[in-house]
């Protein structure tokens, strides 16, 4: 669950699309960008392109060359991409510096954390962050465990092929953040719905705001009726304990953030890191009879999908220089995290999964005062989900050919469309 509500990043690519599309400009044709503005956000399977490497490898920031009056800079480094994510003073996160540049609306604010600057992100955070300790997530533990186990009792009931992402990584963290949240039952179809649309780029710009506002509004109406009767969660918990200090509109974009950051990026490692077990029979095996493989299991896995490709796009405050490379005041500066996660100088063999490796501290939270708040409860479900899901289903094998998986093509939290697999 890593710093992921990343809508800023495609804010970049939709200005220019949106000026486009007013002249009748087909989205599809978003394929024409040079290869190297799109390898950030594209996959051959479960690995980086072959383009985002060699660029790396070329050189570990490069111009982008996009149509705007400002330079966007691509980090694939490591050590840059640390240097970039942990310089406040260097580089904005404030979404607000877009306006004017592309079609991001003067007072646009779509709240959470990712987009704001201290002091504003540091009040945020510090609303947010007791609701984030281990000892208030270990309260979640039980719940998380009677969770796994009801969907893996669903799925045991199915014939067929079964799509295991929508049978159980999508539900797993779903029914996880809205009880986190403190959303009535009644609200967590809609929940899904709302989430999955907006880090799609072949979804289109417009469905992918579009859904971005439906959530907002919709979380709206949630904050609205819990001012009235708060819920125990978080929602409740800001109005009670914030309620004269934050308005509807600020509770809703924290909540929104934190359903943002917290299913869509968990649903995919579940559904991926699965494929990973399922290509990978001995790694299977050891998930499904030593407890204490989970844990470096999981970390391991964390670094090597790096399910959030992009982090949250950072303005340069002044000029500064990252790495010999002079980036000017106003310049946009796009982080690939997948790229640094796969950095040889991280050690050898990067770009191969390797459980049995002590990880490097790697990026897939991000890094700095923006890494995500989240990272322990993510840890805490994919720990849960995997040795529950092997146990229950020894056999489980995938429905199709690999080759046959369809991926998201051009998506900033990077995933798979459908996972069908046989449970026996």
């Amino acid at each position: 669950m890593a710093n992921v509500g990343a809508r800023a990043a495609k804010w970049l690519v939709r200005g220019y699309i949106a000026r486009k599309q007013r002249a009748g400009f087909n989205l599809e044709s978003i394929r024409f960008l040079p290869n190297s503005t799109l390898a950030p956000l594209r996959r051959d399977g479960l690995d980086p392109v072959s383009d985002l490497t060699a660029m790396r490898e070329a050189r570990r920031i490069s111009k982008l060359p996009l149509p705007f009056g400002f330079g966007v800079w691509l980090v694939t480094g490591y050590e840059e991409a640390k240097a970039v994510l942990a310089d406040a003073d260097s580089f904005s996160n404030d979404l607000s510096n877009l306006v004017g540049k592309v079609d991001v609306p003067a007072g646009f604010t779509p709240g959470g954390l990712g987009f704001s600057d201290p002091p504003v992100h540091t009040r945020r955070r510090k609303l947010l962050t007791p609701e984030f300790t281990m000892r208030r997530l270990s309260r979640l533990t039980p719940l998380i465990h009677t969770i796994v186990e009801e969907r893996l009792d669903a799925m045991a009931d199915m014939t067929g092929p079964v799509d295991l992402m929508e049978s159980f990584a999508l539900p797993v963290p779903l029914l996880t953040i809205c009880e986190l949240l403190g959303v009535s039952h009644r609200d967590r179809s809609d929940f899904q719905r709302l989430s999955s649309a907006r880090f799609d780029l072949f979804g289109g710009a417009s469905a992918s705001v579009g859904a971005i506002s439906e959530s907002m509004d919709y979380l709206l109406e949630v904050v609205r009726r819990q001012r009235v009767e708060p819920g125990p969660g978080l929602i409740g918990m800001l109005i009670r304990e914030h309620g004269d200090e934050l308005d509807d509109l600020e509770i809703a974009g924290l909540s929104d953030g934190v359903l943002t950051g917290g299913l869509e990026t968990t649903a995919s490692m579940l559904a991926l890191g699965s494929i990973v077990l399922l290509r990978d029979r001995e790694q299977f095996q050891r998930v499904h009879d030593d407890d204490e493989a989970i844990v470096p299991f999981v970390d391991e896995l964390l670094r090597y999908l790096t399910v959030v490709q992009l982090a949250f796009p950072r303005f340069a405050r002044k000029d500064t220089e990252v790495d010999g490379v002079r980036i000017a005041e106003g310049d946009v500066v796009l982080i690939s995290l997948s790229a640094a996660n796969r950095d040889p100088a991280l050690g050898s063999e990067m770009d191969g999964f390797d459980a049995g490796r002590k990880t490097p501290p790697h990026l897939a939270f991000g890094w700095g005062a923006h890494r995500c708040i989240g990272a322990e409860l993510a840890k805490m479900e994919l720990r849960a989900a995997y040795p529950a899901l092997v146990r229950r289903f020894p056999d489980l094998r995938l429905a199709v050919e690999p080759d046959k998986l369809s991926y998201r093509k051009l998506s900033i939290v990077y995933g798979v469309n459908s996972l069908p697999v046989h449970l026996r």
